[in-house]
């Protein structure tokens, strides 16, 4: 059966609206406090949550669809993806500021519209029962996200505008998953973007080596948690401790061994972003206190 034109019109109307709402109401003061997106803070020792980084790269092609179907039949509690916006505006999910890696194709992604990119193989070059799959959009990863119960870090790459930001929570709304999704960036004006475009949904500031103050900066900008290196966790031992004491989190990429999950856990650390999800959730289940 067709919809009819002014049906749609009318349902896209009321989620404009109810986005409005929602961006309009939510009192500057609101903040969604690490502990209701990550569970209870962790203490040295204790089982930190798991995310599959950009999917699960360890059985499919990173930030595909296929890689996240995999990370979703897991056992572990986040996905985690990048989102880039294309020459024409459209959100879509690209680590890298090229299509040259992970394609067979070239240029820039912020210089290839997406009719351009939804032509490219993001397959093969990982294995070839992957030809043909496609880069997908930001709703598509909505829809996977929409269809299971797992949590998102969704990290925006460069600088984002508000309107721009703007631009990719009607998806998010609309599906009813602004409640299962943190937003992550490496960049500030973006992380400001974030917190003046999208309030109610929480935010984490990836950064490559913690300042002296780790809890002021997150506190700047209302982010829920820091993400960062193991090494500068190494440099700075007590930042864990400080982050926790201040109600906040901190999270670690990208964690591949044992001993370096070991050492993670043993700091308190609240979450660990993987390209081994399925083998971190399952050495946790086996090594962790009070799982």
């Amino acid at each position: 059966m067709v919809t009819h034109p002014v049906r749609r019109a009318l349902a896209s109307a009321v989620v404009t609206l109810a986005l409005v709402a929602v961006l309009l109401l939510v009192p500057d003061a609101v903040r969604v406090y690490a502990s209701n997106m990550m569970g209870a803070l962790r203490a040295p020792g204790e089982p930190a949550f798991v995310a599959g980084h950009r999917g699960d790269r360890a059985s499919a092609p990173e930030n595909t669809i296929p890689s996240f179907a995999s990370a979703v039949d897991s056992g572990l509690d986040f996905l985690e993806t990048d989102v880039q916006l294309t020459a024409d505006g459209h959100p879509v999910l690209m680590h890298d500021e090229t299509v040259d890696r992970t394609t067979n194709g070239t240029g820039a992604v912020a210089s290839l519209t997406l009719d351009q990119i939804r032509s490219l193989d993001a397959g093969s070059w990982y294995a070839s029962e992957f030809a043909g799959v496609q880069v997908p959009t930001f709703e598509e990863f909505l829809d996977v996200l929409a269809g299971c119960r797992k949590k998102a870090i969704v990290e925006l790459k460069g600088i984002w505008t508000p309107d721009q930001v703007r631009g990719i929570l009607g998806g998010v709304y609309a599906r009813g998953v602004q409640n299962r999704i943190i937003f992550a960036s490496f960049e500030l004006p973006t992380v400001e973007s974030l917190a003046l475009a999208a309030p109610a949904i929480p935010r984490v500031i990836n950064i490559r080596s913690l300042p002296k103050d780790p809890v002021a900066l997150a506190q700047q900008y209302e982010a829920i948690a820091l993400m960062t290196t193991p090494k500068s966790l190494e440099r700075s031992p007590d930042a864990v401790t400080r982050m926790h004491a201040a109600g906040l989190g901190m999270l670690v990429y990208t964690l591949n061994s044992k001993q370096r999950w070991s050492e993670a856990l043993g700091l308190g650390v609240d979450g660990i972003v993987t390209d081994k999800p399925s083998k971190l959730d399952g050495w946790i289940a086996k090594t962790a206190p009070g799982t």
